[in-house]
């Protein structure tokens, strides 16, 4: 026992990647992220007035992301600190779990699989229907190409925001920072918009989810090159192509609105082959966005699963290198 509580956040953090492989995110089981989502919720009714000013929005938007980053940093600190009170192998127990609802890699996997099936089956109403609930673009003009090319992009961007980046934090910064991080990106998704509500009110939570994803989104598009070196050692129709990825990443990861996304993404689409991003369109108006990657070939269905592979890849590349880290520095 004592071995395990002097290297616990690798024990944790191992265990709790292990969970997140096996059950998801289960619907029923209840999730910090949602409490996070229902809070913003409702400081967000109570404080976003269009009457305010602009300065007086951005304050109060900056008083919400304080209040979150606290709540999500204190709740879980007392709790696991209890936790330790009462007996070591609870202390253990909850933090793994705690590691387990910070990592998404499964149903980011699962999610996307969905629009994969549909696909399959030639069911395109169903597969806008499905890819709809993982991006924000409008899905009722994709066709299979677009469709396909909307799920890719979603599991190469969330490989870094929804699985290595929460690995990072909570590698330096403990569970509690793991916390913190998901509720930095919580907010990024729910009020950093740039539409006439947000612009203001969403700012600071817009500009320290970038900070935040800075450094982890270049450790998981490292990771992803590494990885489609090692996968580049399969058969043909899994071929990944390495070089290609670093030939991309180089040139197009600045061709993005925000300078993290393209990260990953130019990464997914050298390894991968295929033409990402582009013009995209938001509520019935076309966004104007650079292509990102070479057309090598045509997007297909396939490449959805190939996608994930090379997300696992990398999860399971940041979770080895963190637990031996870890491991190594308490030694």
């Amino acid at each position: 026992m004592e071995f395990l509580l002097n290297h616990h956040i690798a024990f944790s953090l191992l265990l709790g990647f292990l969970l997140d492989c096996v059950l998801g995110d289960p619907y029923c089981f209840p999730h910090p992220v949602r409490f996070m989502g229902s809070l913003i919720s409702f400081l967000e009714k109570r404080l976003n007035k269009s009457s305010d000013s602009p300065k007086i929005q951005r304050l109060k938007g900056l008083f919400l992301v304080l209040v979150l980053i606290s709540a999500s940093f204190f709740v879980p600190f007392a709790i696991l600190f209890l936790c330790k009170l009462i007996h070591p192998a609870l202390f253990l127990a909850v933090e793994s779990i705690m590691c387990y609802q910070c990592i998404a890699a499964k149903s980011l996997c699962s999610e996307s699989m969905k629009v994969y099936r549909e696909l399959k089956k030639n069911d395109l109403p169903a597969a806008r229907k499905a890819v709809s609930m993982i991006v924000g673009r409008d899905t009722e003009i994709l066709d299979e190409n677009g469709i396909a090319k909307a799920a890719v992009e979603t599991v190469a961007e969330n490989a870094s925001d929804g699985v290595v980046a929460p690995i990072f934090f909570m590698t330096f910064f403990g569970t509690a920072g793991g916390m913190v991080y998901k509720a930095v990106n919580t907010m990024d998704s729910m009020i950093a918009y740039k539409n006439e509500r947000y612009r203001n009110f969403g700012f600071f939570a817009a500009k320290i989810d970038d900070f935040a994803n800075f450094i982890p989104a270049r450790i998981c598009a490292i990771l992803m090159i590494f990885s489609s070196l090692i996968l580049s050692i399969f058969p043909a129709k899994q071929r990944f192509r390495p070089l290609n990825a670093v030939k991309i990443f180089f040139r197009d990861r600045y061709k993005h609105a925000s300078p993290n996304s393209a990260q990953t993404e130019s990464v997914a689409a050298g390894a991968l082959g295929l033409q990402l991003a582009g013009d995209t369109v938001y509520e019935g108006k076309t966004e104007k966005k650079d292509f990102i990657g070479d057309k090598l070939r045509e997007i297909e269905a396939k490449d959805i699963i190939r996608a994930n592979i090379l997300m696992y890849s990398a999860t399971i590349l940041a979770v080895g290198i963190s637990v031996y880290s870890v491991t190594q520095c308490v030694l």
